[in-house]
């Protein structure tokens, strides 16, 4: 997908298709798995649009006082929302305790397996399906992250769609945010980095911290609870093996 097609939903804040990235055997499935910031700022145009791509599920990350302040506006779309978030804690703790992203990466992976392996799984459920947050970078991006990694996505194209975020959020909104940030914690070194970043480097770092630690992504989600029937369903949901177009819409069992 271009980036013109990326944001052709525009009130779904960095929102994108993470179709034809290559991997062993294939290329994962266009118009099967989405991701996005929140869906607070829809409009008909965009309802439509969502529409037209067949979403069945929207995976939402958010925390309920994300959820309160931001809901996402989906009246008359036929879609299913599962509420997954991984935070359990106020987002703004990171900010105040000035974390830099690869501590809150893998505080993330460590504090909210749980939640994760629930991902996984309402993504093999039913497709196409979009996984959000409130931005879109940061817990969508290790999410993504984990599942495209542990279906033998490629590692370079894995951290290119990661890092990609930064080219698809607004200079205006990232002024905004930081200029907030800092007069709410004017001491703190990171709030650029956490509010707007998605340096290669750092999803690097992450994927190598989870192979050092759990042998693969793949590990990660076994020693979390999920199967290797299940491991199989993602793939076959993800991955389109090589001399298949693979196409959106369906669920991995009817593969």
């Amino acid at each position: 997908m271009s980036d013109a097609d990326a944001r052709r939903i525009a009130g779904a804040l960095n929102f994108r298709d993470v179709g034809v990235l290559p991997a062993a055997g294939g290329a994962t499935r266009p118009g099967v798995l989405f991701r996005s910031g929140n869906l607070a700022r829809l409009d008909e145009n965009d309802r439509g649009a969502l529409r037209a791509l067949g979403i069945r599920r929207i995976v939402d990350l958010r925390a309920d006082d994300e959820v309160a302040f931001e809901p996402s506006l989906l009246d008359g779309l036929d879609v299913e929302t599962v509420r997954a978030p991984l935070f359990l804690g106020s987002t703004a703790s990171f900010f105040a305790e000035d974390v830099p992203l690869r501590e809150m990466y893998r505080l993330l992976v460590d504090t909210a397996s749980e939640r994760i392996v629930e991902v996984v799984r309402a993504v093999i459920g039913a497709q196409p399906v979009l996984v959000h947050c409130t931005v879109g970078k940061d817990r969508t991006g290790v999410t993504v992250a984990l599942m495209l990694a542990a279906v033998g996505v490629d590692r370079d194209a894995i951290v290119a769609d990661y890092a990609r975020t930064e080219t698809l959020l607004p200079a205006g909104r990232n002024e905004r945010v930081v200029a907030y940030l800092r007069s709410r914690h004017p001491e703190a070194q990171h709030i650029e980095e956490l509010a707007t970043l998605s340096p290669a480097p750092v999803m690097h770092a992450f994927l190598d911290d989870v192979t050092e630690r759990f042998g693969s992504a793949a590990g990660y989600l076994r020693a979390h609870g999920v199967t290797e029937e299940e491991l199989v369903l993602l793939r076959a949901a993800l991955i389109a093996p090589n001399g298949d177009a693979g196409g959106g819409g369906g669920n991995a069992s009817s593969r």
